[in-house]
């Protein structure tokens, strides 16, 4: 984490299995928040990935927590961003012989989580 600063943590999360911009949804509505309240969004979302977006934003806190000495409740959602994983291609038999594409898209998730300074 040397492109980190000592006041910031982050998490990855590889490989899940669903579309970029279906991820990207539950990512931008807990970015900038406080990391008590994105949890709580994530917590009562109704999206099937927003259980992958929490532990990953836990995961993060405890990375802050834990390596860096930072108190939990002075953190916020300074990034999260989503990015192309793999793609799976499945054919589906059509007419005439012919075969049809399915892509089966996966995603990688970033939450980078930063103390907030005191204010003077």
């Amino acid at each position: 984490m040397s492109e980190l600063g000592n006041n910031t943590a982050k998490s990855i999360l590889r490989k899940i299995r669903v579309s970029p911009q279906k991820l990207n949804l539950v990512a931008s509505m807990i970015r900038g928040m406080p990391a008590s309240r994105a949890l709580n969004v994530l917590r009562y979302s109704k999206k099937r990935i927003a259980i992958d977006v929490k532990k990953t934003l836990m995961s993060a806190i405890a990375n802050a927590e834990n390596n860096n000495g930072i108190d939990a409740g002075t953190l916020y959602v300074k990034e999260a961003y989503t990015g192309d994983g793999i793609r799976l291609r499945r054919f589906h038999p059509r007419g005439r012989g012919r075969g049809g594409v399915i892509m089966k898209p996966f995603s990688n998730l970033t939450i980078v989580v930063e103390a907030r300074r005191a204010e003077s």
